[in-house]
């Protein structure tokens, strides 16, 4: 490497510097709860565990003995935004969390539904996993830590429902990812725990798949969005959770 080629790269190397220097000055006069990580967490709470903290506190403090927590990421959070009456009029607690991958979920699992006392879980979680929002995953290690979700609740008499991913056939927000066919081999893979641990496993997928691997545009979500549901998607994905937690109405 000639000289020039050599100060070149010191350059960037020292740019570099500068900007964490300035990151991390800006951050200490702040305090670093001020940087924003994927999940809504920040440095110092990379789950997200203050989110829920209050209403938690609440809840504890109420009994419900037909109480059920919806445990997700964006799509569950959503839900609420779309369509809260299907919150309001039924026992269920909304606990997702825009962003969020399997390891977020698994760190405030125990606070945001173990200790809630409910007498069921909705686990609706994987697709950020295979978008990369927190790190690359391994399929096999996104199933495991939705297992490992279960095993808790399980250890604690909640009955667990695990759902299949939604369909997506792409990510705004990180284009080129192909994530169809993955979200099918990690379906699979829930789909095969749930059958030999005799669990409940709750199929959206196949009622809201465009036989190309993707979500039903525009019956289900918009094409600049791909990802989330839409109204009339959260009412498809009711009548199906509805039917496996009250299925005698």
């Amino acid at each position: 490497m000639d000289s020039l080629k050599i100060k070149k790269q010191m350059n960037k190397y020292l740019i570099l510097s500068i900007m964490i220097l300035s990151l991390s000055s800006c951050n200490s006069e702040k305090g670093s709860n001020s940087i924003f990580i994927q999940g809504g967490g920040t440095l110092d709470d990379w789950a997200n565990l203050s989110m829920y903290a209050k209403s938690n506190k609440e809840l504890i403090n109420s009994s419900d003995k037909n109480r059920v927590v919806f445990m997700g990421n964006s799509i569950t959070q959503g839900w609420s935004n779309f369509d809260p009456i299907f919150f309001i009029e039924n026992p269920f607690v909304n606990r997702g969390i825009s962003g969020q991958t399997t390891p977020q979920m698994l760190i405030r699992f125990k606070p945001d539904v173990v200790n809630l006392k409910p007498k069921a879980v909705v686990i609706l979680a994987g697709i950020n996993d295979i978008a990369g929002n927190t790190g690359p995953m391994k399929i096999e290690n996104i199933a495991e830590n939705i297992f490992s979700m279960s095993e808790i609740a399980e250890a604690n008499n909640i009955t667990v429902y695990i759902c299949s991913v939604l369909p997506a056939k792409d990510f705004p927000w990180s284009p080129g990812l192909n994530p169809a066919e993955k979200v099918v081999k990690l379906n699979a893979i829930l789909k095969d725990y749930c059958e030999k641990n005799k669990i409940q496993y709750v199929d959206y997928y196949s009622k809201m798949e465009d036989g190309n691997g993707g979500l039903k545009v525009p019956e289900y979500t918009t094409e600049d969005d791909l990802v989330h549901p839409n109204l009339s998607g959260y009412k498809v994905m009711e009548e199906v959770i509805l039917s496996y937690l009250q299925p005698n109405n």
